[in-house]
């Protein structure tokens, strides 16, 4: 059967500086930040944007040592992550898992937008970081 995903919830981008990107998504693309939030416990601050039913995360490491901090020292910044809504995180999870997946996160943990997230390896997911998140 498969997880029961209901839409693509974001695509997380990992910038280098969230006041200089959200300067060109509303100046060059036309788009408007509705949200800027900082998460300490990801060490992340990001910024919202909704383009259609899809919203667009961009994320700023807090911490030089914070996930978004290491991704863009490895590869540069650009597409993080893509993150998909479930309606049963934990139950998504299970599955996941009894798939074989390599969770990154065995539970759900709180992330921006009062969402709980989880995120699933990419060696796992054919190179995409997939996050699945949930609002509770």
């Amino acid at each position: 059967m498969g997880v029961q995903l209901s839409h693509v919830e974001h695509i997380g981008i990992a910038v280098s500086n969230l006041e200089e990107s959200i300067k060109f998504y509303e100046e060059v693309l036309g788009l408007t930040c509705y949200s800027v939030e900082e998460v300490k416990e990801q060490k992340v601050k990001t910024a919202f944007f909704k383009l259609g039913q899809v919203k667009i995360e961009l994320l700023e490491s807090t911490d030089p040592e914070g996930p978004i901090a290491k991704f863009i020292e490895k590869r540069g910044q650009g597409v993080h992550h893509l993150a998909f809504a479930v309606d049963d995180i934990q139950g998504a999870l299970e599955e996941l898992d009894q798939k074989g997946v390599t969770l990154i996160d065995k539970t759900p943990r709180k992330g921006a937008e009062k969402l709980d997230i989880a995120f699933l390896h990419p060696k796992s997911t054919h190179g995409v970081l997939m996050e699945i998140c949930t609002h509770t």
